[in-house]
Protein backbone atom coordinates (compact mmCIF):
# COMPACT_ATOMS: atom_id res chain seq x y z
CA UNK A 1 0.00 0.00 0.00
CA UNK A 2 1.20 3.55 -0.76
CA UNK A 3 -0.21 6.45 1.59
CA UNK A 4 0.00 10.07 0.12
CA UNK A 5 -0.61 12.25 2.55
CA UNK A 6 -2.84 15.52 1.70
CA UNK A 7 -4.83 18.33 2.83
CA UNK A 8 -8.44 18.27 2.00
CA UNK A 9 -9.25 18.84 -1.52
CA UNK A 10 -9.78 16.96 -4.74
CA UNK A 11 -11.16 13.23 -4.87
CA UNK A 12 -9.09 10.67 -6.31
CA UNK A 13 -10.52 7.53 -6.90
CA UNK A 14 -13.48 6.16 -4.80
CA UNK A 15 -14.11 8.59 -1.81
CA UNK A 16 -14.02 6.87 1.53
CA UNK A 17 -16.62 9.18 4.35
CA UNK A 18 -15.71 8.02 8.18
CA UNK A 19 -18.54 8.95 10.12
CA UNK A 20 -19.96 9.08 13.98
CA UNK A 21 -23.65 8.30 15.06
CA UNK A 22 -23.73 11.75 16.60
CA UNK A 23 -22.58 13.25 13.76
CA UNK A 24 -24.54 11.97 10.99
CA UNK A 25 -25.48 14.63 8.84
CA UNK A 26 -24.59 15.41 5.32
CA UNK A 27 -23.81 18.95 7.09
CA UNK A 28 -21.53 17.20 9.54
CA UNK A 29 -18.87 16.21 6.61
CA UNK A 30 -16.00 17.86 5.16
CA UNK A 31 -17.51 17.97 1.08
CA UNK A 32 -14.39 20.18 0.01
CA UNK A 33 -13.71 18.57 -3.60
CA UNK A 34 -16.62 16.13 -3.72
CA UNK A 35 -18.94 16.20 -6.43
CA UNK A 36 -22.34 17.66 -5.82
CA UNK A 37 -24.49 14.66 -7.17
CA UNK A 38 -22.69 12.38 -4.71
CA UNK A 39 -23.09 15.07 -1.92
CA UNK A 40 -27.15 14.94 -3.12
CA UNK A 41 -26.62 11.21 -3.08
CA UNK A 42 -25.13 11.37 0.64
CA UNK A 43 -27.72 13.04 1.97
CA UNK A 44 -30.48 10.99 0.71
CA UNK A 45 -29.46 7.78 2.39
CA UNK A 46 -28.54 9.64 5.77
CA UNK A 47 -32.09 11.45 5.56
CA UNK A 48 -33.41 8.24 4.72
CA UNK A 49 -32.33 6.42 7.53
CA UNK A 50 -30.40 4.04 5.14
CA UNK A 51 -27.32 4.72 7.13
CA UNK A 52 -26.68 5.69 10.79
CA UNK A 53 -23.11 5.19 10.86
CA UNK A 54 -23.33 2.66 13.75
CA UNK A 55 -19.58 1.24 14.09
CA UNK A 56 -18.32 -1.61 11.75
CA UNK A 57 -21.46 -0.87 9.25
CA UNK A 58 -20.60 0.34 5.69
CA UNK A 59 -22.51 1.48 2.71
CA UNK A 60 -21.28 2.02 -0.77
CA UNK A 61 -22.99 4.51 -3.24
CA UNK A 62 -22.20 5.56 -7.20
CA UNK A 63 -23.28 7.42 -9.42
CA UNK A 64 -22.29 8.86 -12.93
CA UNK A 65 -20.13 11.59 -10.96
CA UNK A 66 -18.08 8.78 -8.75
CA UNK A 67 -18.24 6.32 -5.51
CA UNK A 68 -18.54 6.90 -2.10
CA UNK A 69 -17.99 4.20 1.11
CA UNK A 70 -19.95 5.69 3.70
CA UNK A 71 -18.05 3.76 7.15
CA UNK A 72 -19.53 4.08 10.70
CA UNK A 73 -17.13 4.89 13.45
CA UNK A 74 -20.05 4.72 16.68
CA UNK A 75 -20.72 6.99 18.86
CA UNK A 76 -17.44 9.78 18.86
CA UNK A 77 -17.06 9.27 22.55
CA UNK A 78 -16.48 5.80 22.38
CA UNK A 79 -14.01 6.24 19.32
CA UNK A 80 -10.29 5.76 20.48
CA UNK A 81 -7.47 5.29 18.39
CA UNK A 82 -7.88 1.17 18.77
CA UNK A 83 -11.14 1.83 16.94
CA UNK A 84 -9.15 4.20 14.27
CA UNK A 85 -7.19 1.57 13.83
CA UNK A 86 -9.72 -1.28 13.20
CA UNK A 87 -11.34 1.14 10.76
CA UNK A 88 -8.31 1.68 8.44
CA UNK A 89 -8.14 -2.67 8.90
CA UNK A 90 -11.68 -2.44 7.75
CA UNK A 91 -11.00 -0.48 4.86
CA UNK A 92 -9.11 -3.07 3.20
CA UNK A 93 -10.68 -6.20 4.45
CA UNK A 94 -14.07 -4.86 2.63
CA UNK A 95 -12.01 -3.40 -0.22
CA UNK A 96 -14.33 -5.18 -3.54
CA UNK A 97 -13.13 -4.75 -6.79
CA UNK A 98 -15.77 -2.65 -7.49
CA UNK A 99 -14.52 0.06 -5.25
CA UNK A 100 -11.05 0.01 -7.33
CA UNK A 101 -7.19 0.51 -5.45
CA UNK A 102 -7.21 3.99 -5.11
CA UNK A 103 -9.14 5.91 -2.44
CA UNK A 104 -9.39 9.02 -0.92
CA UNK A 105 -9.64 8.88 2.97
CA UNK A 106 -11.48 12.01 4.38
CA UNK A 107 -9.61 11.74 7.76
CA UNK A 108 -10.50 15.32 8.42
CA UNK A 109 -13.31 14.54 11.82
CA UNK A 110 -10.37 12.08 13.23
CA UNK A 111 -7.65 13.65 15.65
CA UNK A 112 -4.21 12.95 14.23
CA UNK A 113 -3.48 10.12 16.70
CA UNK A 114 -6.78 8.64 15.18
CA UNK A 115 -5.44 9.87 11.66
CA UNK A 116 -2.13 7.67 11.92
CA UNK A 117 -3.65 5.17 13.90
CA UNK A 118 -6.43 4.62 10.98
CA UNK A 119 -3.30 4.23 8.24
CA UNK A 120 -1.49 2.24 10.51
CA UNK A 121 -4.58 -0.14 10.78
CA UNK A 122 -4.90 -0.16 6.83
CA UNK A 123 -1.58 -0.69 6.27
CA UNK A 124 -1.19 -3.73 8.64
CA UNK A 125 -4.40 -5.28 6.99
CA UNK A 126 -2.77 -5.13 4.13
CA UNK A 127 -1.25 -8.43 3.50
CA UNK A 128 -1.54 -11.64 1.69
CA UNK A 129 0.25 -15.03 1.85
CA UNK A 130 0.12 -16.48 -1.78
CA UNK A 131 3.89 -17.44 -2.34
CA UNK A 132 2.43 -20.79 -3.06
CA UNK A 133 -0.79 -20.22 -5.00
CA UNK A 134 -0.54 -20.44 -8.58
CA UNK A 135 -2.03 -17.37 -10.62
CA UNK A 136 -4.32 -16.68 -13.33
CA UNK A 137 -2.75 -13.73 -16.24
CA UNK A 138 -5.85 -11.41 -15.66
CA UNK A 139 -5.78 -11.77 -11.40
CA UNK A 140 -5.52 -8.31 -10.18
CA UNK A 141 -5.19 -9.10 -6.10
CA UNK A 142 -1.75 -7.84 -5.84
CA UNK A 143 -1.98 -4.98 -7.05
CA UNK A 144 -0.79 -2.24 -4.69
CA UNK A 145 -3.44 -0.15 -3.16
CA UNK A 146 -3.38 3.63 -3.24
CA UNK A 147 -4.82 5.25 0.11
CA UNK A 148 -4.99 9.52 0.08
CA UNK A 149 -5.00 10.12 3.43
CA UNK A 150 -6.73 13.73 3.90
CA UNK A 151 -6.60 15.44 6.78
CA UNK A 152 -7.52 19.28 8.13
CA UNK A 153 -4.86 19.25 10.97
CA UNK A 154 -0.65 18.62 10.62
CA UNK A 155 -0.01 17.47 7.51
CA UNK A 156 3.93 17.23 7.77
CA UNK A 157 3.13 15.17 11.29
CA UNK A 158 0.44 12.79 10.07
CA UNK A 159 2.54 12.31 7.02
CA UNK A 160 5.50 11.92 9.50
CA UNK A 161 3.15 9.06 11.51
CA UNK A 162 2.36 7.26 8.31
CA UNK A 163 6.02 7.10 7.17
CA UNK A 164 6.91 5.31 10.36
CA UNK A 165 3.45 2.82 10.32
CA UNK A 166 5.22 2.02 6.80
CA UNK A 167 8.20 1.07 7.95
CA UNK A 168 6.93 -0.96 10.90
CA UNK A 169 4.58 -2.32 8.81
CA UNK A 170 7.08 -4.16 7.03
CA UNK A 171 8.75 -5.75 10.28
CA UNK A 172 5.16 -7.17 10.89
CA UNK A 173 4.77 -8.70 7.28
CA UNK A 174 8.14 -9.84 7.75
CA UNK A 175 7.26 -11.65 10.93
CA UNK A 176 3.56 -13.16 9.37
CA UNK A 177 6.35 -14.21 6.24
CA UNK A 178 8.38 -16.39 7.82
CA UNK A 179 5.41 -17.53 10.58
CA UNK A 180 3.15 -18.37 7.56
CA UNK A 181 5.75 -20.02 5.55
CA UNK A 182 6.01 -23.69 5.31
CA UNK A 183 7.93 -25.89 7.26
CA UNK A 184 9.71 -28.34 4.54
CA UNK A 185 10.90 -24.81 2.97
CA UNK A 186 11.62 -23.10 6.21
CA UNK A 187 14.00 -24.89 8.55
CA UNK A 188 16.46 -23.69 11.16
CA UNK A 189 19.70 -23.14 8.61
CA UNK A 190 16.81 -21.81 5.75
CA UNK A 191 16.10 -19.17 8.72
CA UNK A 192 19.49 -18.46 8.72
CA UNK A 193 20.65 -18.44 5.49
CA UNK A 194 17.46 -15.68 4.97
CA UNK A 195 18.84 -13.68 8.10
CA UNK A 196 22.11 -13.42 6.20
CA UNK A 197 20.96 -12.43 3.37
CA UNK A 198 18.99 -9.78 4.78
CA UNK A 199 21.79 -8.39 6.76
CA UNK A 200 23.90 -7.70 3.81
CA UNK A 201 24.52 -4.45 2.40
CA UNK A 202 23.71 -3.04 5.69
CA UNK A 203 26.77 -1.02 7.40
CA UNK A 204 25.18 -0.83 10.38
CA UNK A 205 23.68 -4.83 11.52
CA UNK A 206 25.58 -7.45 12.09
CA UNK A 207 24.27 -11.13 11.82
CA UNK A 208 26.22 -13.79 12.78
CA UNK A 209 25.18 -18.12 13.12
CA UNK A 210 25.93 -20.22 15.52
CA UNK A 211 25.65 -24.00 13.48
CA UNK A 212 24.98 -27.20 15.48
CA UNK A 213 28.54 -28.48 15.67
CA UNK A 214 29.96 -25.14 17.18
CA UNK A 215 26.64 -25.27 19.29
CA UNK A 216 27.84 -28.57 20.39
CA UNK A 217 31.31 -27.32 21.41
CA UNK A 218 29.45 -24.30 23.29
CA UNK A 219 27.70 -26.40 25.86
CA UNK A 220 24.26 -25.45 23.59
CA UNK A 221 22.95 -28.59 25.33
CA UNK A 222 19.11 -27.70 25.31
CA UNK A 223 19.46 -26.49 21.41
CA UNK A 224 21.30 -29.45 20.39
CA UNK A 225 19.02 -32.17 22.47
CA UNK A 226 15.95 -30.38 20.53
CA UNK A 227 17.27 -30.57 17.43
CA UNK A 228 19.79 -33.42 16.94
CA UNK A 229 16.94 -35.73 15.95
CA UNK A 230 16.34 -34.33 13.14
CA UNK A 231 18.46 -34.37 9.33
CA UNK A 232 17.91 -30.52 9.61
CA UNK A 233 20.01 -29.14 12.36
CA UNK A 234 19.59 -26.69 14.62
CA UNK A 235 21.50 -23.23 15.15
CA UNK A 236 21.11 -19.90 16.89
CA UNK A 237 20.99 -16.94 15.09
CA UNK A 238 21.90 -13.79 16.57
CA UNK A 239 21.08 -10.15 14.93
CA UNK A 240 23.34 -7.10 16.15
CA UNK A 241 21.37 -3.39 15.52
CA UNK A 242 23.97 -0.45 15.43
CA UNK A 243 26.85 -2.47 17.63
CA UNK A 244 29.00 0.49 17.95
CA UNK A 245 26.14 2.17 19.23
CA UNK A 246 27.01 3.31 23.00
CA UNK A 247 24.70 1.94 26.15
CA UNK A 248 23.60 -1.50 27.33
CA UNK A 249 21.14 -2.93 24.52
CA UNK A 250 17.92 -4.26 25.13
CA UNK A 251 18.05 -7.95 23.98
CA UNK A 252 15.18 -9.73 22.67
CA UNK A 253 15.20 -13.23 22.54
CA UNK A 254 12.72 -15.89 20.22
CA UNK A 255 11.78 -19.33 20.51
CA UNK A 256 12.17 -20.64 16.43
CA UNK A 257 10.69 -24.39 16.17
CA UNK A 258 10.34 -24.51 12.71
CA UNK A 259 7.98 -27.24 13.14
CA UNK A 260 7.18 -29.40 16.48
CA UNK A 261 5.61 -33.00 16.54
CA UNK A 262 6.67 -32.98 20.19
CA UNK A 263 9.74 -35.52 19.61
CA UNK A 264 9.21 -38.66 20.83
CA UNK A 265 6.15 -37.44 23.10
CA UNK A 266 4.53 -36.95 19.72
CA UNK A 267 1.43 -35.24 19.43
CA UNK A 268 -1.96 -36.10 17.73
CA UNK A 269 -2.05 -35.97 14.55
CA UNK A 270 -5.65 -33.21 14.63
CA UNK A 271 -3.93 -29.45 13.90
CA UNK A 272 -0.55 -30.69 14.22
CA UNK A 273 -0.08 -28.17 10.64
CA UNK A 274 -0.55 -25.57 12.66
CA UNK A 275 3.05 -26.33 14.82
CA UNK A 276 5.21 -24.56 11.61
CA UNK A 277 3.60 -21.45 13.79
CA UNK A 278 6.00 -22.78 16.87
CA UNK A 279 8.58 -20.40 15.42
CA UNK A 280 6.82 -17.30 15.54
CA UNK A 281 9.00 -15.58 18.89
CA UNK A 282 11.70 -15.92 16.18
CA UNK A 283 9.49 -14.54 13.30
CA UNK A 284 9.27 -11.71 15.50
CA UNK A 285 12.47 -11.42 16.72
CA UNK A 286 13.58 -10.80 12.57
CA UNK A 287 10.44 -9.20 12.25
CA UNK A 288 11.74 -6.54 15.06
CA UNK A 289 14.67 -6.08 13.86
CA UNK A 290 13.87 -5.34 10.19
CA UNK A 291 11.20 -2.47 11.98
CA UNK A 292 14.26 -1.33 13.97
CA UNK A 293 16.53 -0.77 11.06
CA UNK A 294 13.29 0.25 8.38
CA UNK A 295 12.46 3.31 10.84
CA UNK A 296 15.71 4.40 11.57
CA UNK A 297 16.95 3.49 14.81
CA UNK A 298 20.12 4.67 16.21
CA UNK A 299 19.55 2.70 19.72
CA UNK A 300 21.88 -1.13 20.02
CA UNK A 301 20.06 -3.57 20.18
CA UNK A 302 20.28 -7.24 19.90
CA UNK A 303 17.92 -10.31 18.87
CA UNK A 304 18.80 -14.08 19.07
CA UNK A 305 16.45 -16.88 17.39
CA UNK A 306 16.95 -19.94 18.94
CA UNK A 307 16.28 -22.23 15.13
CA UNK A 308 15.21 -26.10 15.97
CA UNK A 309 13.38 -28.79 14.49
CA UNK A 310 11.57 -31.46 17.05
CA UNK A 311 11.37 -34.27 15.65
CA UNK A 312 10.86 -38.50 16.53
CA UNK A 313 14.08 -40.44 15.04
CA UNK A 314 16.20 -43.02 16.69
CA UNK A 315 18.75 -40.23 17.55
CA UNK A 316 16.52 -37.96 19.27
CA UNK A 317 16.56 -37.36 22.62
CA UNK A 318 14.16 -39.66 24.73
CA UNK A 319 11.95 -38.73 27.96
CA UNK A 320 13.70 -39.42 30.65
CA UNK A 321 17.08 -38.23 29.03
CA UNK A 322 19.18 -35.55 31.58
CA UNK A 323 21.14 -32.72 29.34
CA UNK A 324 23.58 -30.30 30.15
CA UNK A 325 22.82 -26.52 28.84
CA UNK A 326 25.27 -24.15 28.14
CA UNK A 327 24.50 -22.63 32.03
CA UNK A 328 26.09 -26.02 33.65
CA UNK A 329 22.82 -26.86 35.04
CA UNK A 330 21.17 -30.45 34.14
CA UNK A 331 17.41 -30.91 33.46
CA UNK A 332 15.92 -33.95 33.37
CA UNK A 333 13.50 -34.68 30.29
CA UNK A 334 10.31 -35.88 31.66
CA UNK A 335 8.55 -34.53 28.23
CA UNK A 336 9.98 -33.96 24.93
CA UNK A 337 7.13 -31.73 23.56
CA UNK A 338 8.28 -29.20 26.24
CA UNK A 339 11.29 -28.14 24.38
CA UNK A 340 10.41 -24.97 23.57
CA UNK A 341 12.19 -23.75 27.00
CA UNK A 342 15.25 -26.19 26.50
CA UNK A 343 15.85 -24.16 23.29
CA UNK A 344 15.48 -20.85 25.20
CA UNK A 345 17.53 -21.69 28.16
CA UNK A 346 20.56 -21.49 26.27
CA UNK A 347 19.33 -18.62 24.38
CA UNK A 348 18.68 -16.47 27.67
CA UNK A 349 22.14 -17.68 28.88
CA UNK A 350 23.84 -16.13 25.95
CA UNK A 351 21.72 -13.39 26.14
CA UNK A 352 23.76 -12.11 29.24
CA UNK A 353 26.73 -11.89 27.39
CA UNK A 354 25.89 -8.61 25.43
CA UNK A 355 25.39 -6.86 29.65
CA UNK A 356 22.16 -6.16 28.45
CA UNK A 357 19.85 -3.08 29.67
CA UNK A 358 17.15 -5.76 29.93
CA UNK A 359 16.22 -8.85 28.20
CA UNK A 360 12.75 -10.00 27.00
CA UNK A 361 11.98 -13.91 25.28
CA UNK A 362 9.01 -14.64 22.77
CA UNK A 363 7.33 -18.32 22.61
CA UNK A 364 4.58 -20.08 21.61
CA UNK A 365 4.87 -21.86 24.86
CA UNK A 366 2.49 -23.40 25.92
CA UNK A 367 -1.14 -24.21 25.78
CA UNK A 368 -1.79 -23.19 29.24
CA UNK A 369 -1.88 -19.80 28.21
CA UNK A 370 -4.54 -20.27 25.42
CA UNK A 371 -6.63 -21.60 28.48
CA UNK A 372 -6.02 -19.10 30.64
CA UNK A 373 -6.27 -15.89 28.54
CA UNK A 374 -7.91 -17.50 25.01
CA UNK A 375 -6.36 -15.54 22.27
CA UNK A 376 -7.37 -12.09 23.54
CA UNK A 377 -3.76 -11.43 25.05
CA UNK A 378 -0.22 -12.31 25.96
CA UNK A 379 1.11 -13.61 29.17
CA UNK A 380 3.55 -11.84 30.65
CA UNK A 381 5.87 -13.15 33.31
CA UNK A 382 8.57 -10.27 34.93
CA UNK A 383 10.68 -10.08 37.42
CA UNK A 384 11.04 -6.51 37.08
CA UNK A 385 8.16 -4.18 38.12
CA UNK A 386 9.15 -1.24 36.30
CA UNK A 387 9.85 -3.73 33.13
CA UNK A 388 6.89 -5.16 33.47
CA UNK A 389 4.56 -1.93 33.13
CA UNK A 390 6.76 -0.42 30.31
CA UNK A 391 5.88 -3.82 28.17
CA UNK A 392 2.23 -3.63 29.45
CA UNK A 393 2.18 -0.12 28.72
CA UNK A 394 3.54 -0.61 25.19
CA UNK A 395 1.45 -3.01 24.53
CA UNK A 396 -1.97 -1.12 24.79
CA UNK A 397 -0.47 1.53 23.05
CA UNK A 398 -0.75 -0.91 20.10
CA UNK A 399 -3.42 -2.06 20.27
CA UNK A 400 -1.58 -5.62 21.53
CA UNK A 401 -2.82 -7.07 24.87
CA UNK A 402 -0.35 -8.20 27.40
CA UNK A 403 -1.33 -9.57 30.55
CA UNK A 404 0.97 -9.85 33.76
CA UNK A 405 0.86 -13.37 35.42
CA UNK A 406 2.28 -14.82 38.59
CA UNK A 407 6.25 -16.14 39.44
CA UNK A 408 5.69 -17.50 42.46
CA UNK A 409 7.96 -19.02 44.57
CA UNK A 410 6.23 -22.33 44.48
CA UNK A 411 6.38 -22.52 40.60
CA UNK A 412 10.31 -22.34 41.55
CA UNK A 413 10.45 -24.75 43.51
CA UNK A 414 8.07 -27.37 41.87
CA UNK A 415 10.63 -27.13 38.60
CA UNK A 416 13.77 -27.77 40.91
CA UNK A 417 12.22 -30.80 42.08
CA UNK A 418 14.14 -33.47 40.24
CA UNK A 419 15.31 -36.68 41.88
CA UNK A 420 17.98 -36.63 39.33
CA UNK A 421 19.14 -33.24 37.96
CA UNK A 422 19.28 -29.74 39.04
CA UNK A 423 15.69 -29.05 37.05
CA UNK A 424 12.58 -30.81 35.22
CA UNK A 425 11.16 -29.89 32.02
CA UNK A 426 8.08 -30.46 33.09
CA UNK A 427 6.35 -29.48 36.51
CA UNK A 428 4.83 -32.14 38.64
CA UNK A 429 1.08 -31.66 37.72
CA UNK A 430 -1.36 -30.39 34.93
CA UNK A 431 -1.84 -27.51 37.29
CA UNK A 432 -0.27 -23.81 36.74
CA UNK A 433 1.35 -24.99 33.31
CA UNK A 434 2.26 -21.75 31.63
CA UNK A 435 3.28 -21.03 35.87
CA UNK A 436 5.85 -23.55 35.73
CA UNK A 437 7.28 -22.89 31.89
CA UNK A 438 8.02 -18.94 33.11
CA UNK A 439 9.68 -20.32 36.83
CA UNK A 440 11.75 -22.82 34.54
CA UNK A 441 13.08 -20.14 32.21
CA UNK A 442 13.86 -17.76 35.17
CA UNK A 443 16.15 -19.84 36.11
CA UNK A 444 18.49 -19.19 33.19
CA UNK A 445 18.78 -15.23 33.43
CA UNK A 446 21.80 -14.31 34.97
CA UNK A 447 22.78 -12.20 37.86
CA UNK A 448 24.62 -9.10 37.99
CA UNK A 449 26.54 -7.35 40.88
CA UNK A 450 27.96 -9.18 44.14
CA UNK A 451 26.62 -9.50 47.81
CA UNK A 452 23.78 -8.06 48.53
CA UNK A 453 23.82 -6.23 45.59
CA UNK A 454 23.65 -9.22 43.48
CA UNK A 455 20.11 -9.12 41.24
CA UNK A 456 18.89 -10.58 37.71
CA UNK A 457 18.83 -9.29 34.97
CA UNK A 458 15.75 -7.51 34.05
CA UNK A 459 14.33 -10.11 32.48
CA UNK A 460 10.11 -10.48 31.09
CA UNK A 461 8.77 -13.77 29.17
CA UNK A 462 5.84 -13.30 27.00
CA UNK A 463 4.07 -16.30 25.90
CA UNK A 464 2.53 -15.75 22.32
CA UNK A 465 0.70 -19.13 21.70
CA UNK A 466 -2.78 -17.73 21.57
CA UNK A 467 -1.72 -14.31 20.11
CA UNK A 468 0.73 -15.44 17.26
CA UNK A 469 -2.05 -16.95 14.40
CA UNK A 470 -5.21 -18.13 15.42
CA UNK A 471 -6.38 -15.28 16.63
CA UNK A 472 -9.72 -14.53 14.81
CA UNK A 473 -10.63 -11.49 16.82
CA UNK A 474 -7.29 -9.35 15.85
CA UNK A 475 -8.62 -7.35 12.94
CA UNK A 476 -5.29 -6.26 11.82
CA UNK A 477 -4.86 -9.65 9.81
CA UNK A 478 -7.36 -12.31 7.79
CA UNK A 479 -5.28 -15.53 8.67
CA UNK A 480 -2.73 -17.44 10.06
CA UNK A 481 0.45 -15.80 11.67
CA UNK A 482 -0.01 -11.94 12.82
CA UNK A 483 3.37 -10.91 13.50
CA UNK A 484 2.20 -10.35 17.27
CA UNK A 485 4.75 -7.62 19.21
CA UNK A 486 6.50 -6.39 16.21
CA UNK A 487 5.03 -3.09 17.15
CA UNK A 488 4.78 -3.44 20.68
CA UNK A 489 8.43 -3.90 21.42
CA UNK A 490 9.47 -1.23 18.67
CA UNK A 491 7.46 1.31 20.54
CA UNK A 492 8.93 0.32 23.55
CA UNK A 493 12.49 0.52 22.27
CA UNK A 494 12.07 3.40 20.28
CA UNK A 495 9.51 5.46 22.16
CA UNK A 496 9.11 4.06 25.81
Amino acid sequence: MKVEVEESGNVVGTLLMPMFEDACSITDIDSDGVEQSLIEMMNHVISNGDFKAKAGTTLTIHNLAGKAILMGLGKSKDFSTDSAREAGASLVSKRGKQHGTEFTARLTSLSDEQAAAFIEGALLRDYKYNEYKSKDDEEDDDEDIVLHAQTANDVAALSAASDNAAHIATGVHLARDLGNAPPNDLYPMAYAEQAIAWGKGKDNVEVSVIEYAEAQKLGMGGLCAVGMGSDRKPCMVTFDLNPSAKGQPPVIVGKGITFDTGGISIKPSPSMDEMKYDMHGSATVFGLMQALWASGHQGHVVGISCMAENMPASNAQRPGDVITTMSGKTVEVLNTDAEGRLVLSDGLWKAAEYDPAWIIDLATLTGAVVVALGHEATGMWCNDDDLAKRIQNSGDACGELIWPMPLLPAFEKEMKDSKIADLRNIGSTRWGGSNTAAAYLKQFVQTRGEGDDEKQIPWAHLDIAGTAWGAKTNKMVSHGATGIHVRALHHMITKD
